[in-house]
């Protein structure tokens, strides 16, 4: 039976860090917590680390956390929940910061998200948004719970024999259309140089990141002209067209394509998930994540599994820790001279972990 997703948002929440000079005393990794927000029947916490050592980077950087805080009141099991979150400027001097979002399946009361990661200490104290030895963060938790599909009453009815039958939808190609011709587009998006036209009310009845980004309190000023960076124009342009057409033809090729088509296809496939990660398309995230389940192999397995770790992708991430840990030794052999090895090394350590336990369980 298909599934209605009932979407719950909460109002802007501010996270204001006073006395940013004393958390230089702070251990690393030492976090302050928020008070408890109700959003979607749910208790959340957002958890803010000033300076985080467990993202592989050195400069530890400045993340949050969205975490689970007592049983859900609605009494339903795991649920689904996003974080989204920006710097902003109280004095509205400055555009907010790139938003940052995760998203999560939560189990059980301690579940947390995955971080979101913001600038280093020193990039913080030189970018504008530090003043008064204090800064902001604007936050938004959005909560989606699955219904069960309501009947349409014709259905219900029965009589379905002499039914007309109705043609299926176009309407993906109208809106596609509307997208390639710019006929009343009211915003314009600059990525890596290239300007692309769209529909804010389209863009933001798909996307809560749009939503926040066009019409909430995180609304980038002069949001006419937005600029995205930390994103390739091509990938820009694939999301853009699955916000209007639900479809991805980038990421099709046939077995048996050409080597290049087929990589070309899969790095697609890499940069999209990051990128329906950054703007919460939950279809769009599970279509990467099953093509690149199915592309697995020595070249692409190390980067994919990066990406897994980084995104919540817990499917995706089990398959490529199958992939390493089942393989010949010559197979892992040629896993390990990879540069992408060497990326999930310095990136991605913990994930090391669950490799050692799956192969010393393979052993016994």
């Amino acid at each position: 039976m298909g599934k209605l997703t009932d979407v719950t948002r909460s109002n802007d929440i501010q996270l204001k860090i006073v006395g940013h000079s004393l958390t230089m005393a702070m251990d690393d990794g030492e976090f302050f917590s928020s008070r408890r927000y109700c959003v979607g029947g749910h208790d959340w916490e957002i958890r803010l680390r000033p300076k985080d050592p467990w993202v592989g980077r050195r400069d530890r950087p400045l993340t949050l956390k969205l975490v689970l805080r007592g049983a859900p009141r609605t009494g339903s099991g795991s649920v689904k929940a996003q974080l989204s979150c920006c710097l902003v400027d109280p004095t509205q001097k400055l555009r907010p910061s790139e938003m940052k979002t995760v998203s999560h399946k939560f189990h059980k009361p301690g579940d947390y998200s995955p971080r979101a990661v913001f600038m280093a200490r020193d990039e913080l104290e030189a970018s504008g948004y530090l003043t008064d030895d204090s800064y902001v963060v604007q936050c938004a938790i959005t909560v989606l719970r699955e219904q069960p599909e309501i009947a349409a009453a014709a259905a219900a009815a029965g009589d379905s024999a002499n039914a007309a039958v109705a043609p299926s939808s176009e309407l993906h190609a109208y809106l596609g259309a509307l997208l390639e011709s710019k006929t009343g587009a009211d915003v314009t998006f600059v990525v890596s140089g290239e300007s692309f036209a769209a529909h804010k009310a389209i863009l933001a009845s798909r996307s809560p990141v749009f939503m926040a980004e066009l019409f909430g309190a995180m609304k980038v000023k002069a949001s006419e002209r937005v600029e995205v960076k930390d994103m390739e124009a091509p990938v820009f342009k694939a999301i853009l067209h699955f916000v209007y057409t639900d479809t991805v033809p980038e990421l099709d090729h046939r077995d048996g394509e050409e080597t290049e088509a087929a990589s070309t296809a899969t790095a697609m496939a890499q940069h999209l998930l990051a990128g329906a990660d950054r703007y919460g398309l939950e279809r769009l995230k599970l279509i990467c994540e099953s093509k690149l389940a199915e592309r697995i192999d020595v070249d692409t397995v190390s980067t994919t599994l990066a990406l897994a770790e980084q995104h919540d992708c817990s499917h995706l991430k089990a398959k490529c820790v199958e992939f390493i840990a089942a393989g010949t030794a010559e197979n892992l052999d040629a896993v390990l001279a990879t540069d992408g090895f060497k990326h999930l090394e310095a990136s991605c350590p913990s994930v090391l972990t669950d490799l050692v336990k799956v192969a010393r369980g393979r052993k016994n």
